[in-house]
């Protein structure tokens, strides 16, 4: 397949490239920057675009079989009124420009990244992709976000909406930030450690996504998350263990806050998410529970 990924040089779309490249497919990767590391492929290509803008990275798309659509400014940080735009339109201008890009009545696939942010803070409750959306801020761009994907199928094209969980990888994502707080005895849960953290191996998304793109039966929400969600507090022990360094260290939720304002709910708050579509569908996951993940994370 000719693949277009969309936020190529991000975490995630490097490791996709890398993928689909191995398996066989022509991959164009657009994103603001080129990578720090060049990708020499026979069947690779890179365009440097700011995508929340329309502009010739567009063409691209034309020719494209299937693309993938990970473009997004992180989250992670505290939001202001100005970053909390800038996270708005890196997902949605770009989405929409991706929708408009994309040729009509041709059997193109697009495989557009969302979030378990989607459900909201829900508890213990077990959120497949049948589950409704949150009313907190991220529940509300996640929808919109959607939104703006699902306008691809009035052109005949598959949509896939992956929701992902926290993604675990060596050097980049979560644990970039969480090994130093462990390497130094601070690590821990965080507020109270009851809150369930969905999570999934860099490898098991990329595998994923690969999955997704070759299986047009599938279609519409799917969950991009292991198996064996954890509590936050499950999660800290696995990163103790794996490190060897203790996870007794909490940060009290009324700090969290402190430090990081409106964007600490999201750190607090509670998304009990399976995948039930993918193991529908018999994809298999090399890492399906915590401690594995983390320990191949660490060790590998």
């Amino acid at each position: 397949m000719k693949i277009v990924i969309i936020g190529a040089t991000g975490f995630v779309g490097l490791r996709l490239t890398r993928d689909l490249l191995e398996s066989g497919h022509t991959v164009t990767g657009v994103a603001r920057s080129e990578p720090k590391t060049e990708t020499a492929h026979p069947n690779h290509r890179f365009i440097a675009a700011d995508t929340i803008r329309p502009g010739e990275w567009m063409k691209a798309l034309a020719e494209a079989d299937a693309v993938v659509n990970l473009a997004g400014r992180s989250i992670f940080q505290r939001w202001t009124e100005t970053t909390k735009k800038e996270i708005q339109d890196s997902r949605i201008l770009t989405t929409r420009h991706v929708v408009q890009g994309l040729p009509s009545g041709k059997p193109v696939v697009l495989v557009s990244a969302s979030g378990v942010g989607y459900y909201g803070n829900r508890g213990d409750d077990v959120l497949t992709e049948d589950a409704p959306a949150g009313d907190d801020y991220l529940a509300g761009l996640s929808k919109d976000w959607e939104g703006e994907a699902l306008a691809a199928t009035a052109k005949g094209a598959r949509v896939v909406l992956a929701r992902l969980g926290v993604v675990l990888g060596k050097g980049g994502g979560a644990m970039a930030q969480m090994i130093p707080a462990f390497k130094s005895f601070l690590g821990g849960p965080i507020g109270n450690g009851r809150q369930w953290f969905p999570w999934i191996h860099l490898e098991d998304l990329s595998a994923a996504m690969l999955f997704l793109l070759e299986r047009p039966e599938i279609s519409g929400p799917v969950n991009l998350c292991a198996p064996d969600p954890v509590t936050n507090r499950d999660g800290a022990g696995a990163r103790g263990r794996a490190l060897k360094r203790p996870a007794l260290m909490p940060a009290p939720a009324f700090m969290v806050r402190m430090a990081l304002g409106e964007f600490a709910d999201v750190l607090l708050g509670s998304q009990r998410a399976v995948p039930k579509k993918l193991q529908q569908h018999h994809f298999g996951f090399r890492y399906p529970d915590i401690q594995s993940a983390v320990n191949a994370v660490v060790h590998n």
